[in-house]
This record gives C-alpha cells, sequence and structure tokens, in this order.
C-alpha cells in the first residue's frame, strides 16, 4: 500500500513506459514520494533549432552540480519527497507522444503525486493539460503558439496554445513573456479567450503586478505551469528551440513560479536545446525545478 492510503498504485504500469535516468536528488522511492520526474525525449515537430530530445539528460547532469540543501527556502531536495521514473520511451508520431504523456499523468494524478515533465518540446504539454483539464494554466513563452494547426500537424509545438485552449476553455490560461505573434493567430476570433502577457509588459509593470493579476484572474484555482525556456530572455537562456529577443528574466521566473507555487499541482519545462548551449540554460532550468520544490516547501 502506498502513502497515499490506496490498496494498488501504479508503478508497474508507469515502469513499463519509463527507462532508467535519475535526477541526483531522486532518493524517495516511487510510492513515498510527493513529487515524480519524467522526461520526454520528443522534438519531431521541432521547426528551427533541433535538440530539445536531449534535453531531460542533460538537464538532469546539470542539476548534478547544485548543492541539495537551500538555505533559502530552508529545504534539502534529498529530504523532499523526489522520484524520477526516468524517460518516456517516445513515438516518432506528435499525437501518439500527446497520448503517452497523458496516460502517465493520469497515472500520476491517480496516485496523488505531482508531476515535472521534462521536454523535449512543448507539444507534449497538450497531454498533461488533459489530464488536468479542471485547472487553470499558466505558460512562460516567447511565442503564441495560437496556430490551427501547422505544417499539416495539429500537435505541432506552435500550436499547443490553441491544443489547450480547446481543453480548459475560454478565461483559463494566461501565457506571461509573449512577444511573437503571427497575423494569423492575431486575427484569429479565439485570441482573446487567452490572456497573453507580453514581456514588455512586464518590464513596464513589474512581475509583482502579474502575479498579483494572475492570483485575481484564478482565485482558488489549481494551476498547470509550463515554461517554455525561450520565454526567458536568451541572454540567460540561449539553448532554445527558438529563440526570441526582449524576453523575461531568470528573476522574473522564479518570481512567479513562487508566488503561485501553493496553487501549482504540475509542473513542466520544455523547449531547451542542449546543442547550442554554454551550460548557462541546462543549470536555470534545473534550478527552476528546485525552486519549484522549495518555494512550496
Amino acid at each position: 500500500m502506498g502513502s497515499n492510503g490506496q490498496k494498488k498504485d501504479h508503478a508497474s504500469e508507469l515502469s513499463e513506459l519509463t527507462r532508467p535516468l535519475t535526477l541526483p536528488d531522486s532518493a524517495s522511492e516511487y510510492s513515498d514520494a510527493r513529487y515524480v520526474i519524467f522526461g520526454v525525449p520528443f522534438d519531431g515537430t521541432s521547426s528551427y533549432r533541433k535538440g530539445s530530445r536531449l534535453a531531460p539528460n542533460r538537464l538532469r547532469e546539470a542539476y548534478d552540480n547544485l548543492e541539495s540543501f537551500d538555505p533559502q527556502y530552508g529545504v534539502d531536495f534529498k529530504e523532499s519527497g523526489i522520484h524520477d521514473l526516468g524517460d518516456i520511451i517516445p513515438s516518432e508520431d506528435a499525437e501518439t507522444n500527446v497520448n503517452l504523456v497523458e496516460t502517465m499523468t493520469g497515472y500520476l494524478r491517480k496516485d496523488g503525486k505531482i508531476p515535472i515533465m521534462l521536454g523535449g518540446e512543448h507539444s507534449i504539454t497538450v497531454g498533461a493539460v488533459r489530464t488536468y483539464s479542471d485547472c487553470a494554466m499558466v505558460i512562460i513563452d516567447a511565442h503564441s503558439d495560437f496556430r490551427f494547426e501547422y505544417m499539416g500537424n495539429r500537435y505541432n509545438h506552435a500550436c499547443v496554445t490553441r491544443r489547450s485552449l480547446e481543453i480548459l476553455g475560454k478565461g483559463r490560461i494566461a501565457s506571461v513573456g509573449t512577444r511573437s505573434i503571427s497575423r494569423e493567430e492575431f486575427e484569429s476570433p479565439e485570441f482573446s479567450d487567452v490572456r497573453f502577457i507580453s514581456s514588455s509588459y512586464v518590464r513596464e509593470n513589474g512581475i509583482e503586478k502579474v502575479a498579483k493579476e494572475l492570483k485575481e484572474m484564478f482565485p482558488g484555482k489549481m494551476i498547470y505551469f509550463s515554461i517554455d525556456m525561450d520565454g526567458i530572455d536568451p541572454a540567460y537562456a540561449p539553448a532554445v528551440g527558438t529563440p526570441e529577443p526582449y524576453g523575461l528574466t531568470h528573476f522574473d521566473v522564479r518570481e512567479l513560479i513562487k508566488s503561485l507555487s501553493s496553487s501549482i499541482v504540475a509542473f513542466d519545462i520544455v523547449e531547451f536545446t542542449p546543442l547550442y548551449d554554454n551550460g548557462n540554460t541546462a543549470m536555470l532550468a534545473a534550478k527552476l525545478i528546485q525552486d519549484f520544490i522549495g518555494s512550496r516547501h
């Protein structure tokens, strides 16, 4: 029996979907874990710089250089209830991977875990959103990702916000850091159903004001939090699939995580592309995971 009191959890089914690669602070058994890590090494629809399929393991390697104790939060991450399942064995088909992620996060939610998904490209987020269809969603992203389809594929990484809107509905998604929108997306009748908060707005008004507005937008609501690393300015996160200047700072993203963490029930980091990294992007992505876990304690 797991610590959640159920007679049977889904550890055996989950093990069939993964291969073993572990985050250094993964010190808990699945049955005792609060946070469960898994990777999705897929970048099949990436339209500029491929390579995010390599990110989950590269992120784990970077994390190995972080201290397990953080005095800011007073947390020893080895004692925080982290378990790493390894990586999903991906398909070459984007929709199939979305379905695999839905299966994975469905098991995790039923078992009372908080999933932390390591991408891979942003298309995979749609599967997790299906599992958390009763939640609100906050996205960090340079791009609106609001195309109905791209390159003939409705599950392209450029369509993730549009697919998520179809699941969650009007007024339940906020995307922060937006600074790249196609005319097709901007003129879509549904575009205003999502609140797009530009990086310029954040710079002019401050991330504290944005966090306050999001709390007012989603009062008492559980939140799915998705970080596309290109939402952060390339000065801080250069290794992404589609870099875009004039982005959020690393402090902006950390502050938003800390402000909303008590409401976040699932979390992902996607679109890190190690082939273009100088080491900064991997370390930042790893630290953001610690910020999420640490700020919940």
